[in-house]
């Protein structure tokens, strides 16, 4: 078999499985081919741990208020919610107050709705609150699974597990919101917690937590 036949056989397979190889040679799924900014994303930050506490909280603000919208959508946004969001510093955020909320429903640069905005600062307060108890970082890893997901398509990719059911039930019952299942898998996606990069992707198995296989 030539040199170009076992490429364009790879490719092929990529394909077949949902990624697409870029001209570096490298496997992404679709989603993270589109532009410049979701492969810079993809390449470098998700799926990376993120275990602070305010890099945590920013993310999961963000995919609260992703609920319903593309991630590209909040991903070119970010500049302005964390902006808006005094860089998304919990104990700033937590006092926020009654015109705060008014100069956020005006910023045109942030998803303008009252609910998520109102559930951002609620989560703020929250998680100062958390401190006392270990703080959100140790609360959401410790959800983190004996296994995870060994996607080989994106069919094969869950939006959510019985941890991430389990995680939303705790951040309830400790006072946040906009947190479901689904909103709280996505989150462990993005901060290392599962590892859902698909098995053909350059991308599987980088985190530190999680080996390829």
């Amino acid at each position: 078999m030539s040199d170009q036949t076992r490429t364009m056989s790879a490719t092929t397979d990529a394909r077949d499985a949902g990624l697409v190889v870029g001209e570096d040679g490298l496997a992404r799924p679709l989603w993270a081919s589109k532009d410049l900014m979701l492969r810079e994303y993809y390449d470098g930050e998700w799926g990376l741990p993120v275990r602070d506490e305010r890099g945590l909280f920013e993310r999961l603000s963000l995919e609260a208020f992703q609920s319903g919208l593309s991630w590209a959508t909040i991903l070119r946004k970010r500049p302005a919610f964390r902006l808006a969001f005094a860089d998304f510093a919990p104990d700033a955020v937590a006092a926020f107050d009654d015109g705060d909320v008014e100069r956020l429903l005006g910023d045109a640069g942030i998803v303008r709705n009252r609910a998520k905005i109102l559930a951002t600062i609620g989560n703020a307060r929250a998680t100062v609150a958390l401190r006392d108890e270990g703080g959100l970082a140790e609360l959401i890893w410790s959800f983190q699974p004996e296994t995870t997901p060994r996607p080989r398509t994106l069919d094969e990719i869950p939006s959510r597990s019985p941890e991430s059911v389990a995680a939303a039930k705790a951040l309830r019952s400790k006072g946040f919101s906009f947190v479901g299942p689904t909103t709280v898998f996505a989150l462990m996606e993005a901060v290392g917690i599962v590892d859902t990069h698909l098995l053909g992707s350059h991308r599987r198995g980088t985190s530190g937590v999680w080996s390829a296989g």
